[in-house]
């Protein structure tokens, strides 16, 4: 069973994830926060909680700072960005702040549900619009990647085709039927490949992918 908390200061557009979550029936709203303040207040009181479905812009505390507070005191709990918003800089600072993935509101169910077990099981998910700015920022951008002795870093070919599927924005069940593999194997894969690439973050396997010229 996942427990999740949504943190969303609309009614609407939490009622509308309610209902797209309420189709399955092994993921549970533990609770609903209206901003960020109230997300922290909520924890403080009970933080075993798998993940959390994190809007943007709200009221009091916005979701990219609750975010950052969340990662540094609650390590454990995975983040999923739910926004309207695909602009360049909400996807930069909320994924710099800690976010695991970032996904649309206009998401369907089906995908949603995907998201939250992918990101649960070490994935990171993106809507495919996003992978796509993401790859741009990177492009104009200064690495940011810590500094550090060039070495030769070498995936296999199996790798470097979940790589490839992974900077698209897929999630893994996507990149397993594109691969006819199954979704523990693209698991364990990308493990490996955000190992090799020392990477603790989507933005951070990106850019560093792309300074090694791997994708």
């Amino acid at each position: 069973m996942t427990k999740l908390i949504i943190v969303e200061d609309s009614v609407f557009a939490l009622q509308a994830i309610e209902e797209k979550l309420a189709n399955f029936s092994d993921v549970v709203i533990s609770n609903i926060a209206r901003n960020g303040e109230e997300a922290l207040e909520v924890l403080e009181l009970d933080h075993s909680v798998d993940i959390i479905l994190m809007d943007i812009e709200m009221p009091a505390m916005n979701g990219i700072e609750a975010t950052r507070i969340i990662r540094k005191k609650y390590p454990q709990i995975k983040i999923v960005m739910i926004t309207v918003y695909d602009d360049d800089n909400y996807v930069f600072d909320a994924i710099k702040a800690g976010a695991d993935s970032y996904i649309l509101k206009e998401t369907k169910a089906e995908k949603i549900y995907e998201t939250i077990n992918d990101t649960l099981n070490g994935g990171a998910v993106m809507s495919p619009s996003i992978a796509v700015k993401t790859l741009q920022l990177l492009k104009n951008t200064p690495h940011i990647a810590s500094a550090a002795t060039p070495q030769t870093i070498e995936l296999s070919k199996r790798e470097t085709e979940i790589l490839e599927q992974i900077s698209t924005g897929l999630t893994n069940k996507i990149i397993a039927e594109r691969l006819f593999i199954s979704p523990f194997t693209v698991k364990r894969h990308i493990e490996n490949i955000y190992q090799k690439l020392q990477a603790h973050n989507r933005i951070e396997l990106l850019d560093k992918a792309r300074q090694n010229k791997l994708i």
